[in-house]
């Protein structure tokens, strides 16, 4: 009998973290894989452990910086050119920073747009087009609970999760009856990489072990994905949280999404004037 054709998940961020997780995965699933990230290397020692663990798994490595124009493209043209069609996209990849809006630079405020939200757009609108041709596919997207919230001294991280929401909500009621899902994962503070990109390792939530591992986020995220849900919140803390915050104004939001932060980074904002 002819062996039936594994599907394939494209993994943005999939060297650590929440993507990283999603990959092992997906992988144990029997889905082959196409990761993208930055760093070769890394991505080369993903894909050794993937395939001692899951034999047989076509994994293609696509090392690609996403915050860069013209990027999203490529990894298309790549996958295009391999003849690789792409049943499910994740879209984790993302960056952070903190400080005053004022005092940061303006490179990274630019890459961080790019990334969070440029490529993750630039990306869904590629790989959507043929899924809703082929009349099924699903799209995961990495939000936060940060996107519900305003976000003072992370403005712009925040403001691109809120993004990332509000789009994939959109689309996946535009989508309705192709066959296409698009779900969007909004998990809270979560142990990665991230708290040392922003230099938040040292937070109360981290300093009491309070954050969720990105395995449980990453399960969390992929049930969802596969019944099709919407909007997933990790957590019923986080849930609650987010509920919460509906209730009360932006301006009480900020002030208390402030006072979080200073208390967090004190370290950090002294410098940051």
């Amino acid at each position: 009998m002819e062996k039936k054709k594994s599907k394939t998940a494209l993994i943005t961020g999939a060297t650590k973290g929440i993507g990283y997780e999603l990959a092992r995965l997906f992988a144990a699933d029997g889905y082959d894989l196409v990761l993208v990230a930055r760093h070769r290397d890394l991505l080369v020692k993903v894909k050794e452990e993937m395939l001692q663990l899951h034999p047989g798994l076509q994994i293609t490595l696509l090392a690609q910086d996403l915050s860069l124009p013209g990027a999203s493209l490529e990894v298309f043209r790549k996958t295009e050119k391999k003849n690789i069609p792409v049943d499910v996209l994740v879209n984790d990849a993302g960056i952070g920073d903190f400080g005053k809006f004022y005092t940061e630079d303006l490179s990274r405020i630019s890459a961080l747009l790019h990334l969070n939200i440029v490529a993750l757009t630039e990306l869904t609108r590629l790989y959507v087009k043929p899924m809703v041709q082929r009349g099924e596919g699903k799209v995961l997207n990495v939000s936060s609970v940060a996107g519900f919230l305003p976000g003072p001294y992370m403005a712009v991280y925040y403001a691109s999760k809120a993004y990332v929401i509000s789009f994939s909500e959109a689309i996946a009621n535009e989508l309705e009856g192709t066959g296409v899902t698009v779900t969007t994962s909004c998990p809270g503070p979560t142990k990665t990489g991230f708290q040392q990109e922003v230099g938040s390792e040292n937070s109360f939530l981290a300093r009491f072990n309070l954050l969720f591992s990105a395995r449980e986020v990453a399960e969390d995220a992929y049930r969802a994905l596969h019944k099709g849900r919407k909007i997933e919140i990790p957590g019923i803390i986080n849930q609650a949280l987010v509920g919460t915050s509906k209730l009360l104004p932006v301006k009480v939001k900020a002030e208390i999404v402030k006072k979080l932060q200073e208390v967090n980074r004190s370290d950090v904002l002294k410098g940051n004037k």
